[in-house]
Parts: structure tokens; sequence; C-alpha cells
């Protein structure tokens, strides 16, 4: 996953308690529909366990992550893939790909036109692009609620950093339509996530997607801080024992004319 802002990745915890990121990815799969021998690249692939998935289809599945972290877990994982370290943003392969595929990666991507234009420049003419991120509203009430507690705090640079690129269906469509792609199925839709953790949810979701947001915060300091979020999402984000992260996702495919 690229452009993180800072973000320190945790494969382990990603593996242990956040794994409904790529359960959630698995029926894009099927939007992907592999076929045997096409060359496919997982662009920002995490622990690779949806780019095994498509490689199950008998493609050639190549896997990229600019965490070094989650491509070493995913080389542990599946040995015979093909993982490498590499950025959404300055990828390069000498052959074209017949599809590209990314889930829940792109909204990292905050230099998102360069982005566009690596996606651009390996799909071969006909080649298709099948995505989802987290599109406009997504998780806005722990964002504006971690901003505020932080902000209360002291914490003002803190509270200003941009982790995430959340764009409207019409937004990111229109930059796929200006380098050349045309839509064929577009969807901005809510998909409330269920965090595994019942006592320490939004906690563990900030610890594992947000840390950038605590940078230089003395350790000591980072618990009250997270506790404080936490509860003021309560009223939002806690429903029948449980919490959940308020997702609304972009799912997104086109084809490279």
């Amino acid at each position: 996953m690229q452009t993180r802002t800072n973000t320190s990745w945790n494969a382990a915890l990603y593996e242990d308690k956040h794994s409904f990121v790529f359960k959630y990815g698995e029926d894009l799969i099927s939007m992907l529909a592999p076929q045997a021998g096409e060359r496919i690249l997982d662009l920002g692939c995490g622990t690779g366990h949806l780019t095994h998935q498509i490689s199950l289809t008998g493609a050639r599945v190549t896997g990229i992550d600019s965490s070094a972290s989650m491509i070493g877990k995913a080389s542990v994982i599946f040995p015979d893939i093909d993982f490498r370290v590499m950025s959404a943003t300055d990828f390069h392969f000498d052959e074209s790909f017949d599809a590209i595929f990314s889930n829940a990666v792109l909204h990292w991507v905050l230099d998102k036109e360069t982005a566009i234009d690596c996606i651009t420049h390996h799909l071969r003419p006909g080649g298709r692009l099948v995505l989802e991120m987290g599109g406009k509203g997504n998780v806005e009430d722990i964002v504006v609620n971690t901003r505020k507690v932080l902000t209360r705090h002291g914490y003002y640079k803190n509270a200003t950093t941009q982790l995430w690129y959340f764009p409207s269906l019409g937004e990111y469509t229109s930059l796929l339509e200006k380098k050349g792609f045309r839509i064929n199925y577009a969807s901005h839709y809510d998909r409330p996530t269920e965090l595994q953790d019942t006592e320490n949810g939004i906690k563990d979701w900030i610890r594992m997607f947000g840390n950038a947001f605590f940078k230089d915060i003395p350790q000591k300091d980072i618990d009250p801080v997270l506790e404080e979020i936490q509860e003021s999402v309560r009223s939002t984000n806690y429903r029948n024992h449980k919490w959940y992260g308020n997702y609304k996702r972009l799912r997104i495919e086109a084809v490279k004319n």
C-alpha cells in the first residue's frame, strides 16, 4: 500500500485483527474474472491473500506493496508467488499487464494522478482495472473526532495530518476517464465493518491504520487520547456490543481504451 503519510505497518496486527481488509475483497476477484494465463498485477497486495486467490485461477500474478513488512509476510505465507516492494506511484515492469487489481489501497495514495499514470502505462490496450477503495465520507466520524481530541490535547500539527484521499465517485471516475479509461461499472456504497476486538475496536483500528496521527507524541499520552477518541464515537460506532467502522467504499471496473 502506497503513500502512507508516515503510517507504520504492523503485518502481524493486520493478520490478527484486521483480516477483514482482504476478506471483504474476495468478491472483488469475481469482478476481475481472472483467466488462466493472464498477466495480472495486484497493486497494494498487503500480505498476499488475494494475490494467492487470483493465482489459483491459473493467472500469472505479481503482487506489489510499498511496505517491506507486508511483502515479507506475504513471501513467507505464499513463497511461490512473485512479491516485490514497489510504490503505487513509481513501479516499473518491462511487460504490460492484462489486468490490474487493487483492493483497499488507492485511498492511501495522495498523489493519485501519478498513480493513475503508472497504472495506465502498465496496462495493455483493452486491459482492465478493477479496484475498491475508500470513498467520500469513509470513516468520517473516526477522522473528525480524532482531529478534535488531538486539538483538545494541544497536538495541533498532528490533528492536521492528511492520511487518506477519499474521493467521490464522480471525482475518481473523471480522473480515470481523463487518462483514457472507459468506466464499465462504478458504485459508491455503505459498508459498515465489524471490528474484531469488542472492547478496543476503535483504538486498535487507529493503531493499525491511523498511527501517523500520533507521530512524536509521548507513548504515555497516546493511550489516554485513544481512549477519549473511542468514547467520542461510541454513539455512532458501537451497537449490539460490537464496534464498527462506518466504511463507505468506491468500487470501479474500467477498461483502457
